[in-house]
């Protein structure tokens, strides 16, 4: 049973075949070439006239002038939100990031900062850029997996491996060593 606010499948199945093509042409402009913020910028569009049937129902020929702005306003959101994200830092930043502040009193911490900063140096560049995603930035699985373009399980798998090898670069760092 179809729900008495959204558009039924079939009518947005229809919508799809007609107009997706052009609509998906029309945000790759918008996006610079990105195909897939493109294809999710079409996605999310239909996602909009799935939500709003009433759209649908207006009395004009073609609905492709009301996906495209929708399309387009999707656009300069993403677009907005992403130049209003603080600037990201590259791994080489971590490289020359002072290792604590100065006068803290805790040099320990200030070794450990450099000998994981130094570990960091012998992951594959893959590896490390998921860590400086998840712990130097505090970004979740999904919001790394969104910064770097990758699945969030290969996410998942990279850390997974990162620490790993970590583990072995740093012996006496770990959940058993003495401190």
């Amino acid at each position: 049973m179809e729900h008495p606010t959204r558009t039924p499948e079939q009518e947005l199945a229809e919508l799809q075949e007609a107009h997706g093509r052009a609509l998906f042409g029309f945000l790759l402009g918008l996006t610079y070439g990105d195909r897939q913020r493109a294809e999710d910028l079409v996605q999310e569009t239909l996602v909009r006239a799935w939500q709003h049937p009433e759209a649908l129902r207006s009395d004009h020929e073609s609905m492709r002038p009301w996906l495209f702005t929708v399309g387009r306003r999707l656009a300069i959101d993403a677009r907005r939100a992403r130049q209003a994200r603080p600037a990201e830092v590259g791994a080489e930043v971590i490289e020359h990031a002072p290792a604590a502040v100065v006068g803290d009193g805790h040099e320990e911490r200030s070794v450990t900062a450099l000998d994981v900063r130094e570990a960091l140096t012998t992951l594959r560049r893959e590896h490390r850029d998921v860590l400086v995603q998840l712990y130097y930035r505090g970004h979740s699985v999904t919001e790394a997996a969104q910064a770097l373009g990758i699945p969030a399980g290969t996410v998942k798998s990279r850390s997974h491996y990162a620490l790993r090898r970590l583990r072995t670069v740093l012996p006496g760092y770990g959940a058993g060593a003495a401190r």
